[in-house]
């Protein structure tokens, strides 16, 4: 992380799973972005993802942790969100695959609100309900940071336009392929797009492997079979796989149904400099605005990937950076007026006149005409107020 922030790269995401052995790890991302945003000073920390349904996550939880970070990284975080489709990770939580959606909806609008709000005028909902309260801290970036939806396929997509989110597509897809995806979503963000949350943020964003070699050979021994594992799990906890918590080795199963000879050639950030820069050409001519590299699958190793990232910041990366400022100002010029249009939708946040007071336990017993002592304020509490306020 340290050595992409040095290098221009301009933003590392971290994932939120549970459970998902050998496939990721990574089930307090909070922690681990807090970590490195002191230890970083320009790259933006991406949440890629929370997961949203309270069940994972309580609403206020995430308003407070995201705000939390963007703090102390100085209004660099981007608020990537979801909701998982593994068996694994939903009823370890006890989550109703059939209302993740509706769970996750429902978070994300009233997180977002959370972040403005002064105070949250509270919310009686189907999935998590919430006295009026001041949520604190607020954010650095106003509203709130940047929103991002998990896309899989062109109905989450489409999705993500529809809401006013950027759209973090965990599918691997080619160039022209990702053309379609692309002009599905800024098609739909300028005819249909109801912001879910308290700004928009039109962006489309593809994830592929990498790694970067002046050979094409050792590029692609270093870093297919990473990132061929990195799908495989993905299938076995998703779609393919019967998972035995603790005693499955997935990576055994991968050698056993995965040669070399299957994998492919130079494809996406994989191969020399020229291979990768062609094929990252083509992504930006699609209109893609960003490309996540999968770096860390399977045995690729630390010191493989860090060279590789300083061949990639010397002979790649210069000239995406030289034409990307006046990519952003065509495209700022383009979406204007939609952003415009969209931001006259924004959910509407009630405002409470006059905000109910709460009174602590001590003073609340005493409206009660309850005795308080020190000695018997717990008993009374345990006792009389669970009954007179649940």
């Amino acid at each position: 992380m340290e050595l992409a922030d040095r290098l221009g790269i301009d933003y590392a995401w971290e994932v939120e799973h549970h459970f998902l052995e050998e496939y990721s790890h990574s089930s307090a991302p909070e922690v681990f972005l807090a970590a490195c945003s002191q230890r970083t000073r320009r790259i933006r920390l991406g949440h890629g993802i929370v997961l949203m349904p309270p069940k994972y996550n309580h609403p206020a939880r995430v308003a407070e942790r995201i705000a939390t970070l963007d703090l102390v990284s100085d209004g660099r975080v981007d608020w990537g969100t979801g909701e998982s489709s593994s068996r694994i990770e939903l009823e370890g939580f006890n989550i109703d695959y059939m209302q993740k959606r509706e769970m996750w909806m429902e978070a994300v609008r009233e997180a977002a609100k959370m972040m403005v709000a002064e105070p949250y005028p509270g919310y009686q909902g189907q999935y998590f309900s919430m006295p009026p309260r001041n949520v604190v801290p607020k954010p650095l970036q106003k509203p709130h940071p940047p929103l991002w939806l998990a896309c899989s396929n062109r109905e989450t997509i489409r999705l993500a336009a529809r809401l006013g989110m950027g759209a973090l597509t965990f599918a691997f897809v080619d160039p022209s392929e990702a053309k379609y995806w692309v002009d599905e979503y800024y098609n739909t963000f300028k005819q249909e797009c109801e912001p879910i949350g308290q700004a928009v943020n039109p962006n489309v964003a593809m994830v592929t492997g990498f790694m970067c070699h002046e050979s094409s050979e050792v590029a692609l021994a270093r870093g297919m079979e990473g990132f061929r594992f990195f799908g495989y799990a993905l299938m076995h906890y998703y779609i393919t796989g019967t998972h035995v918590p603790g005693r499955f080795n997935i990576w055994e199963d991968f050698k056993k149904n995965s040669t070399p000879d299957t994998w492919g050639g130079p494809t996406g950030g994989i191969g020399n400099p020229d291979e990768v820069r062609a094929n990252l050409e083509k992504f930006e001519e699609m209109g893609v605005d960003q490309v996540i590299f999968i770096q860390q699958g399977g045995r690729n190793r630390h010191e493989h990937i860090c060279e590789a990232l300083e061949l990639f910041a010397a002979r790649v990366l210069p000239d995406f950076k030289e034409r990307d400022e006046k990519r952003r100002q065509r495209k700022q010029e383009e979406l204007g007026p939609y952003i415009e249009r969209a931001m006259e939708k924004v959910p509407k946040i009630d405002r409470l006149d006059p905000v109910p007071p709460v009174e602590s336990y001590p003073v609340l017993l005493q409206k009660m005409g309850l005795e308080v002592t020190e000695a018997t304020i717990g008993k009374k509490l345990a006792g009389s107020v669970s009954g007179a306020v649940s």
